[in-house]
């Protein structure tokens, strides 16, 4: 008897726990029926999202030159500072070399005497009193001076260093007084007007370029957002960096800068099927994601994992499947299981 009794309690206590761990109906205590929301829908259409990778690259001018000096000397003028905007042909620098006016006069010289030794000799020829061979040597003789002369006067032009192009003067190296040598780096200038993207694109997504294309360009300092037009690529890639370089044309640059840091989307491969719907149809609950859809005029619950946010969209990886309708206003007050009035 005592094991039965005992038994009976415990079926007992098992029945009543039940009962009081059992959920409320979501009409209410008083089996109330929901009450009828009014909302508003969209049907989604799924699309492949195209996976993007971005790299970084700078603003560079399509025009630059590094002006450097051909020979050594003082420099005696640098009429230009940080920002001159120049003129093609405008002076830019003038160099102290009072060796190559003397190495000047010196050619001009030799070559005046060597033309009266060529002349007279070729009047004694005439009077058979010379050889014809010594009348060829004078000649080759002018020749070799007038040459002397030539590279001279080069060498004179070089003291005055013109801009070969419009544009301002985005670097300056050096002062006026400064000793100037050949290949030594003074100013550089850059055409601003036209400017591009410079970035590095791995070996692999570079292989998916081709000139032409249009590639979008960030430019964050600056809220510069636009396409730009591939104009070059490199054709190997770097060794050590496994990147290739590739140039992108830009317009529309009047708040640009050259040097300024950009960001480039590179084009990737065929992502999962995704979904765009409103942010307003995305509810947050913890950790949670869920939204609305509707199925024979009633409201249901759906967890979903969403991924960029972009202009008010938001993208839907997973949860949803084509053609079904979410509520897209409304719905921060729905229960699962609520009838809907949809509203247009």
């Amino acid at each position: 008897m005592p094991y039965k009794l005992l038994l009976s309690t415990l079926l007992l206590s098992l029945l009543l726990t039940a009962a009081g761990c059992k959920e409320p109906a979501h009409n209410g205590a008083a089996g109330q029926p929901l009450p009828t929301a009014e909302v508003r829908v969209i049907t989604v259409a799924g699309q492949a999202a195209q996976r993007q990778n971005e790299v970084a690259g700078a603003v560079e001018s399509v025009q630059r030159a590094t002006i450097a000096a051909r020979i050594t000397g003082a420099i005696e003028e640098l009429p230009v500072a940080l920002g001159s905007v120049v003129k093609k042909g405008a002076l830019l620098a003038k160099i102290s070399a009072g060796e190559i006016t003397a190495r000047l006069s010196q050619a001009e010289t030799q070559l005046a005497q060597a033309q009266r030794n060529y002349e007279r000799e070729k009047r004694l020829l005439e009077k058979d009193a010379s050889t014809r061979e010594t009348v060829k040597s004078l000649e080759d003789a002018c020749r070799v001076a007038a040459a002397g002369v030539r590279e001279a006067r080069a060498m004179l032009g070089y003291t005055l260093i013109t801009a070969p192009f419009a544009g301002i003067i985005s670097q300056k190296m050096a002062n006026a007084g400064d000793l100037a040598t050949p290949g030594m780096p003074l100013l550089v200038l850059e055409n601003t007007e036209q400017l591009q993207v410079v970035a590095a694109a791995p070996e692999a997504l570079a292989l998916k370029i081709r000139k032409g294309d249009t590639l979008p360009v960030i430019v964050p300092a600056a809220e510069f957002s636009r396409t730009g037009t591939v104009t070059e690529i490199s054709p190997a890639a770097d060794t050590a960096s496994r990147t290739a370089l590739i140039k992108i044309r830009i317009d529309g640059t009047a708040a640009l800068r050259p040097g300024q840091y950009a960001r480039v989307a590179l084009p990737g491969g065929a992502g999962v099927s995704t979904f765009l719907v409103p942010e307003t149809a995305l509810l947050r609950f913890g950790q949670m994601e869920r939204l609305f859809v509707t199925q024979n005029g009633t409201a249901h619950l759906r967890l979903v994992r969403s991924g960029e946010h972009r202009e008010g969209q938001v993208e839907i990886l997973a949860g949803l499947n084509g053609g079904e309708q979410v509520v897209v206003q409304g719905g921060e007050r729905l229960v699962d299981g609520q009838p809907l009035h949809i509203v247009p």
